[in-house]
């Protein structure tokens, strides 16, 4: 993920704007604890705020929420920045960081896509020899939760589970974001979204991405060559879960010089869009 350097913070403590919404409420609010360590409860009393809807925040939006004065806020923020839970946008705003994923790991292991997943994506690996993602969106990134390294590829794509790579480079992430609306698409990606050295195919404009978005949605999977990894091709589809539509998307990647387009759909594509389905139908998402 990308990050920038924090704003200087000021080192006043002068109390400033405290908002109007009140400290949510729950067992850790309850008085009388006396093993409660309340610069640690509003450090994560922070992090709770940011959801899907509103994924950065200024550090003033931090403190209305919360109704910490402002001078706390700062320093909570600078605090957080240093660990790697927040990390600051071009634009002055914050959103949660790497260190925030890493505490998550434990639980992306127990959760249902992961263990509904892993037998299939093994399996799905066995039967065509490649690489095969599971990934799912974070803000405009794709993290991978789940992944079984091919042992005969000799492309270093340096993805791991807990890697993330921007969704617009991704088959993964453009699979995902096939299945936003066209408000969340604009919220989620941005000019920034393009930054960075991909790979040489890498589409690196708006259009570019609208039309790739559109074939996921005509024919149910994508294809892209070089655009994430120099040398590597990709093919991904999506996975349904009931009532909540697309919530990943599982891909397999091959070396671009042994895969041709015409390759990759005749011997990967019923495979994989096999093991999505099985995958989504467990998920009681129906068939993908």
């Amino acid at each position: 993920m990308r990050s920038t350097s924090s704003n200087p913070l000021p080192s006043d403590d002068t109390a400033a704007g405290a908002g109007s919404a009140p400290p949510p409420a729950g067992p850790a609010a309850r008085p009388g604890n006396r093993y409660r360590v309340e610069a640690l409860a509003k450090g994560l009393r922070l992090l709770s705020l940011f959801s899907p809807v509103r994924p950065a925040l200024r550090v003033k939006d931090l403190a209305d929420l919360s109704g910490q004065p402002m001078p706390s806020v700062f320093r909570l923020v600078s605090t957080l920045e240093e660990e790697g839970y927040l990390e600051r946008l071009p634009d002055g705003r914050v959103r949660p960081g790497t260190g925030v994923l890493a505490l998550g790991f434990a639980s992306l292991q127990g959760m249902d896509l992961v263990q509904t997943s892993t037998s299939v994506i093994g399996e799905l690996a066995a039967a065509t020899g490649a690489t095969v993602n599971l990934g799912v969106l974070f803000h405009d990134s794709v993290l991978f939760v789940a992944r079984v390294q091919s042992p005969m590829s000799l492309i270093a794509a340096n993805i791991r589970v807990g890697t993330t790579v921007p969704a617009v480079y991704s088959s993964i992430g453009k699979v995902l974001l096939a299945s936003l609306s066209s408000e969340e698409l604009e919220r989620r990606i941005t000019d920034e979204s393009f930054a960075g050295a991909w790979g040489p195919r890498a589409g690196r404009d708006r259009s570019a991405l609208a039309q790739q978005l559109e074939s996921v949605r005509l024919d149910g999977y994508l294809i892209q060559e070089e655009e994430a990894v120099a040398g590597l091709s990709s093919l991904a589809a999506p996975i349904r879960q009931a009532e909540q539509g697309v919530v990943a998307a599982i891909n397999v990647a091959v070396p671009s010089r042994e895969y041709s387009q015409a390759r990759i759909l005749r011997e990967l594509r019923a495979p994989l869009l096999a093991a999505a389905s099985t995958i989504s139908v467990r998920l009681g998402g129906g068939p993908a």
